[in-house]
């Protein structure tokens, strides 16, 4: 009789065997179709991978199935690194997928590494061989499908940055199995043109396989012997193609793409605005300064009604003198006269003449108080007649006209109106109201 063994509980059981399995099956690959496919309320994915012959269980955990970058569905062939364990609470035997990729994505990436390694060693992708893009292009090529996000990405850019460079679209598909070959066809019909300064091939992100067209051959050789300079925008920032390699220089996306290529006229495009802003600037400053130039030449400019007063009081207070002045003399004069015929009278004896001397000197006297009076009022009259040319009425009257701006004040330069300005006119005989058309 052999001793009891030890009674082992269904827990103990499966644990034991999910430790044998974990630590008896290293970290490995498995590839079937995907079926039975269900996602928990967790984030959790639960499916059964299956080929002909058998299938098993599977788990990708949330924190697995959050980075897997497409959508897992039923009857898709993948790939799946998985650890073989148990799920102990049932007894069922499982995979916990650690990663997982496509079906064939293998193979991708070995042809990838192969023809990349060969054209390297070939040289092409030399930075010898490599060309400055010009940095003022004069038109823009674009290498892409026309039904792409990413032409409308470029565009986008270019028509903001370097809106005045033209545009060119080589169209050509950019995915499937004809697309590397539409690749190099579009480069050569651009290369035979000769009507771009640069060519951006361009395609948004996706899978290796979406993006295999830039992986080929034929693409690669068609962008490396391109007698145009090349920038490679195709994918995003993570996405590397051979096409990166062979054109002379790689973009992390589309938009970056357009952005390389415009850098030069976007540069310029700033530095004229900021030459554009101190221009604006300094002509405002000017304007500013000559105007308060004119505002003070204004405060000290007499106009020629404030002139014509002045005259007029000037006119006024010399004949207020000269009729003071021509009182006095005569005054004078009366009151001399009257000495001298009383002294004459007093002392001479022969009155009769001296009566007769005292007539001819009153006559004299009296014909040069006639000639002073005409010669005042010569001189009255010359100085009414100078009036009088001062006088703006009578050069109004001459055809002549005053023009006033809607403020009232007086305009001498066509450079003080606008079109559009209003004006008043003053003629010798009434006045007119108008506005201005243009200036010159």
């Amino acid at each position: 009789m052999l001793p009891n063994p030890a009674v082992l509980s269904i827990g103990e059981l499966n644990r034991r065997a999910r430790q044998i399995l974990e630590s008896n099956f290293p970290l490995l690959w498995v590839c079937g179709e995907v079926s039975n496919l269900t996602r928990a309320a967790s984030g959790h994915v639960y499916f059964s991978l299956k080929d002909k012959n058998a299938q098993v269980r599977c788990v990708m955990f949330r924190s697995r199935a959050q980075v897997l970058p497409w959508r897992l569905e039923n009857g898709q062939q993948v790939e799946a690194q998985v650890l073989v364990s148990l799920y102990e609470a049932r007894g069922d035997f499982q995979l916990n997928v650690e990663a997982m990729r496509r079906a064939g994505l293998g193979q991708l990436f070995e042809a990838f590494a192969r023809l990349k390694a060969r054209l390297e060693q070939e040289g092409l992708f030399e930075p010898e061989r490599k060309r400055v893009l010009p940095l003022y292009p004069r038109r823009i090529g674009i290498v892409s499908s026309p039904q792409a996000a990413a032409v409308r990405d470029v565009l986008t850019t270019l028509a903001r940055r370097a809106p005045h460079i033209p545009v060119v679209l080589y169209p050509t598909l950019v995915q499937g199995e004809l697309a590397g070959a539409g690749i190099a066809a579009a480069i050569e019909i651009a290369n035979r043109r000769q009507e771009c300064d640069v060519l951006i091939v361009a395609r948004g992100g996706g899978s290796i396989e979406d993006l295999w067209a830039f992986n080929e051959e034929i693409s690669a050789r068609a962008i490396a012997d391109s007698a145009i300079p090349v920038v490679s925008g195709v994918g995003h920032e993570t996405d590397f193609t051979i096409a990166d390699f062979a054109a002379d220089l790689r973009a992390a996306t589309p938009t970056a793409a357009a952005e390389l290529v415009s850098v030069g006229w976007f540069a310029v495009r700033r530095e004229l605005a900021a030459l554009q802003d101190g221009l604006q600037t300094s002509v405002r400053q000017q304007l500013e300064s000559r105007m308060q130039k004119v505002d003070l030449l204004a405060h000290r400019l007499i106009s020629p009604q404030q002139r014509l007063q002045q005259s007029e009081q000037t006119v006024q207070l010399l004949f207020g003198r000269m009729r003071h002045a021509m009182h006095d003399l005569l005054r004078t004069r009366g009151t001399q006269l009257a000495d001298r015929r009383l002294s004459l009278q007093r002392n001479s004896p022969k009155l009769a003449v001296q009566h007769g001397q005292v007539q001819l000197l009153a006559q004299r006297l009296d014909n040069a108080m006639q000639q002073r009076l005409q010669a005042q009022r010569a001189g009255c009259e010359r100085l009414g007649t100078a009036l009088s040319h001062l006088n703006p009425d009578a050069t109004l009257a001459r055809g002549y006209s005053i023009v006033r701006d809607a403020a009232g004040n007086i305009v001498s330069s066509s450079r003080q109106l606008r079109a559009g300005d209003r004006i008043g006119l003053r003629f010798g005989e009434g006045s007119a109201r108008g506005h201005i058309d243009c200036t010159e």
